[in-house]
């Protein structure tokens, strides 16, 4: 069977955005690897921390998907895959929310059972060159190395996430956010231990849990609806304008007398189909290839498009 479908995804524009991406997806997964290994080694017995800990081991899963995904795509439609792997991008998107609605859902549940069984934790000491230091004073300087980059990585992360339609990078710059706001919230809880307000610790670790479990449903949510073929939405989750953009470029061909378009998401791009009803039914081959090569110019996301002309 002979593939008609065009492996190729990404225009040549978006080059210097696609290797940024790679770039950014890397640096994240070998800094969250040094964030892990600290954040393990000065946790301690506070909840706050274990969920800061856990939450930053998770946060891991988004940018490895994310570094699969990108190279997936590429591959080039098969007999068994005619459509391409485009859809990987989804795959992954779905991956990276499913990890944030988990890690949320558990620091919710470990933070209130701790809240609830009013259990006092405690951070203990170590002697360091003889001299006997609180645990929480090195957990401090740990949580802010695991909060400063990640918020800088988050932020970078937007542009080429919005330029190449990369809903999985956004996704995974959401779980950079929740780092930030994790490792504030794991800090005010270590401090209020410092001041003897136990509860301090599990109300932190709960407000973390909270927002890391909205932000990873409404990802979910929406890549679930991505996968059930909803109408194409924008990385921010506005409907996207760019099937009225293509039915009103057909509308305005000279041998078009009324069009109805339909589209999907396939990861960063669309797929979709087009009735046409012409004029008359003349030249029916070469006004087809005209309405598709119109459309694909409209934007680099309109990848395949099925033309069909209809009596009405």
């Amino acid at each position: 069977m002979k593939v008609l479908t065009a492996p190729v995804e990404i225009p040549d524009h978006l080059d210097k955005d696609l290797r940024r991406a790679y770039v950014l997806e890397g640096i994240t997964v070998v800094y969250g690897l040094t964030v892990v290994t600290v954040m393990y080694l000065v946790m301690g017995s506070s909840q706050a921390m274990k969920a800061a800990w856990l939450e930053d081991l998770i946060s891991l899963i988004p940018p490895i998907v994310v570094l699969v995904g990108l190279h997936m795509r590429t591959r080039r439609p098969s007999d068994r895959f005619p459509y391409g792997f485009h859809r990987v991008l989804a795959i992954s998107f779905q991956v990276a929310a499913l990890a944030l609605s988990v890690v949320g859902l558990y620091v919710v549940y470990d933070a209130a059972t701790s809240l609830l069984a009013v259990e006092h934790p405690t951070i203990g000491t170590l002697e360091i060159f003889g001299h006997p230091v609180w645990l929480g004073w090195l957990m401090l300087p740990a949580l802010l190395y695991s909060a400063l980059p990640a918020s800088i990585l988050g932020r970078l992360k937007l542009g080429p996430a919005r330029a190449l339609h990369n809903k999985a990078m956004v996704a995974d710059a959401a779980m950079n956010k929740a780092d930030w706001m994790t490792s504030a919230a794991a800090g005010v809880g270590i401090l209020g231990i410092g001041f003897g307000f136990w509860w301090a610790d599990s109300v932190a670790a709960l407000v973390i849990g909270l927002d890391v479990l909205m932000d990873g449903v409404k990802h979910l949510r929406t890549s679930v609806f991505d996968l059930m073929d909803r109408r194409p939405n924008t990385v921010d989750g506005d409907p996207a304008d760019l099937p009225r953009q293509i039915q009103d470029r057909l509308a305005d061909l000279p041998w078009v007398r009324r069009v109805d378009v339909r589209m999907r998401e396939a990861g960063q791009i669309f797929f979709g189909e087009a009735y046409v009803e012409p004029v008359d039914d003349d030249r029916p081959i070469e006004r087809t290839a005209e309405a598709i090569e119109c459309a694909r110019s409209v934007d680099w996301r309109m990848h395949d498009l099925t033309v069909q002309l209809v009596r009405s």
